[in-house]
């Protein structure tokens, strides 16, 4: 086991090179529509294109060759430097530091209730295979694997937002913090604070992570990532339930009189949980981390996946490619994490020394 381990492990690392380079690569050969900018407006102050183009490079670092800055953009991110980011005119640690957390506040709920919503979801379906139960389960899991999460966000925000205003159109983020900027579970501030510019409250009013106004804003995008999660989960746990409701065993335990919640939870949840573990961790962040992208560029939510969409469409090399290797980071570790797993909860199973 931990000569597999370690195996994994570098391969791993191998996985992430292989991705960085090729994402380095891709954004040296496209062109840069900053550079272009910055020619046009040299040109219309009537000073040389040329000249403009080289400032630039010399500025971003890109008039060295290729395998130079390959080189020092791999030695720095192994030291922990993983450089400055243009678009927000800071490091790229410090944008991971302000970002990454906006995306857990609606990210960690909906990946939770979703787990347990859907094996739920699921068992009950497998159990009452053919009701009518069943079929509004997999009609709904049809639904949300296949409705695009963007359409679904904006039908949402046209619908609760802007015709029956339950919910805020534009994200406030700084609901979630305090009055110098810096994230808080829950505080009570008077209206001064920044979150409160330009509208009409009075008295004392409260901000934070847990705030009912910042909850309030987390509730469609939260239920959005939702929907394709949830149905997942349905999907895969009504099929793998299903190969164990009419196993001999289930009979046998039946026919002692054993009570249905005891059948579900020991005889047909245990042995599915193997298989599930495998798409608990892999397939069900991937599906997350991929949507994610999407759900904030809708929503205005300022984390990880919105600001990887700027920095592709800025062209921020050093922020494009640590966003890259972060999700990529994820699944690499989960993937082994759900491969031990597996190991724990089948003893069958084996990839060598289990010491």
């Amino acid at each position: 086991m931990k000569w597999y381990i370690a195996k994994r492990l570098a391969w791993s690392v191998v996985a992430a090179l292989i991705i960085l380079t090729i994402g380095f690569v891709l954004m040296d050969i496209v062109p840069d529509q900053n550079l272009q900018v910055e020619q046009f407006e040299a040109q219309q102050e009537g000073q040389s294109a040329e000249q403009a183009a080289q400032a630039y490079e010399e500025r971003r670092g890109l008039d060295e060759p290729l395998v130079d800055r390959y080189t020092s953009f791999l030695v720095g991110f192994v030291q922990g430097e993983w450089g400055w980011s243009y678009e927000y005119d800071q490091t790229v640690v410090q944008t991971l530091q302000q970002t990454i957390p906006y995306s857990m506040m609606y990210g960690t709920p909906a990946i939770i209730l979703s787990t347990v919503l859907g094996l739920v979801i699921g068992l009950y379906s497998a159990v009452n295979q053919y009701t009518k139960t069943d079929y509004a389960a997999t009609l709904f899991s049809f639904f949300g694997i296949s409705i695009p999460n963007w359409w679904f966000g904006l039908v949402l925000l046209v619908v609760f937002g802007a015709f029956l205003g339950w919910f805020p159109i534009d994200f406030n983020h700084r609901l979630a913090q305090t009055a110098n900027g810096k994230l808080t579970w829950l505080q009570t501030v008077d209206s001064s604070h920044p979150a409160f510019i330009g509208e009409s409250v009075e008295g004392q009013q409260q901000v934070g992570i847990l705030s009912p106004a910042n909850l309030r804003q987390l509730v469609l995008p939260t239920f959005v990532s939702m929907t394709g999660l949830i149905a997942a989960m349905t999907r895969y746990a009504r099929a793998e339930a299903l190969e164990y409701v009419d196993a001999e065993f289930v009979k046998t335990a039946k026919a002692k009189g054993v009570s249905n919640w005891r059948i579900v939870a020991r005889h047909i949840l245990r042995p599915a949980a193997v298989p599930l573990s495998t798409i608990l961790v892999g397939r069900f962040l991937g599906l997350f981390l991929t949507g994610s992208y999407l759900i904030e560029v809708v929503f205005g939510i300022p984390g990880l996946g919105l600001a990887s969409y700027n920095a592709i469409i800025e062209q921020d090399q050093n922020l494009v490619l640590v966003t890259l290797l972060v999700p990529t980071f994820l699944v690499l570790v989960s993937n082994l994490a759900q491969d031990i797993a597996y190991v724990i909860l089948d003893p069958r199973v084996s990839y060598g020394d289990r010491s």
